[in-house]
């Protein structure tokens, strides 16, 4: 799955697809594309031994945390 930013070229708007998928996938230029779209929500993930560690961080400091997350 690629993910692309939708832009406004003149009267249009385009997504482009990066030169090395269309290598990968050895599509040629003016070939006809089926395309799927839909808006993606990207969220960042913590590895699960990052989120463990941030877990007990919070669960110690709680308090702490919610004071400066206020200034």
């Amino acid at each position: 799955m690629i993910f692309q930013k939708l832009r406004k070229v003149g009267n249009s708007y385009v997504v482009t697809i990066p030169k090395d998928e269309v290598v990968r996938r050895g599509l040629t230029e003016g070939q006809l594309l089926a395309v799927t779209v839909q808006p993606a929500e990207v969220r960042p993930t913590l590895r699960p031994e990052l989120r463990a560690a941030w877990d007990a961080s919070w669960r110690r400091n709680q308090a702490g945390y919610r004071y400066l997350a206020g200034r």
